[in-house]
């Protein structure tokens, strides 16, 4: 990503013709609209969103331990699999955790009812926000409602 809208986007002050290669000069991707400097002053921007991922994601070292499970779901557009870590003390600072994590790869919102038995009556709060969802049901299953192409981190407890 190009650094400044600055001359030739904050790379180098050299004589643009002289470059290795042209700064991006399309009319979408422009580095005077597109650059590092304009992303960090936009709360929304692409560049604060990965830094909020990336944030949850080292806080949270369940995502690179323990074990994964796949669960069942009742439309092929979701993902939904369980991050586990029983917090053996094998890698410093971890805590026991378990994360449920659901993907929607549809274009469109879709509804998914995901069966989770070993999980029934377990809390789920999201890892973003920790805002709380509904409880897991006695019988397992709970249901879920996406924007397109969404996820869902959720702390289960």
């Amino acid at each position: 990503m190009q650094w400044t809208p600055d001359r030739n986007a904050g790379f180098s002050d050299a004589d643009p013709g002289k470059l290795f290669l042209p700064v991006v000069q399309s009319l979408v991707y422009h580095y005077a609209a597109v650059n590092v400097e304009a992303q960090m002053a936009q709360a929304s921007s692409l560049l604060n969103w990965m830094r909020s991922v990336l944030h949850v994601r080292r806080a949270h070292p369940v995502f690179g331990l323990g074990r994964l499970t796949v669960l069942e779901s009742d439309n092929d557009a979701v993902l939904a699999f369980v991050r586990s870590y029983e917090g053996d003390g094998s890698y410093a600072g971890a805590r026991a955790e378990t994360v449920l994590c659901v993907f929607s790869f549809s274009h469109n919102p879709v509804h998914v009812t995901i069966d989770a038995p070993q999980f029934a009556g377990a809390r789920l709060n999201d890892l973003f926000g920790g805002g709380a969802f509904p409880t897991i049901a006695e019988d397992g299953r709970f249901s879920l409602t996406f924007g397109t192409q969404s996820f869902y981190w959720l702390a289960l407890s």
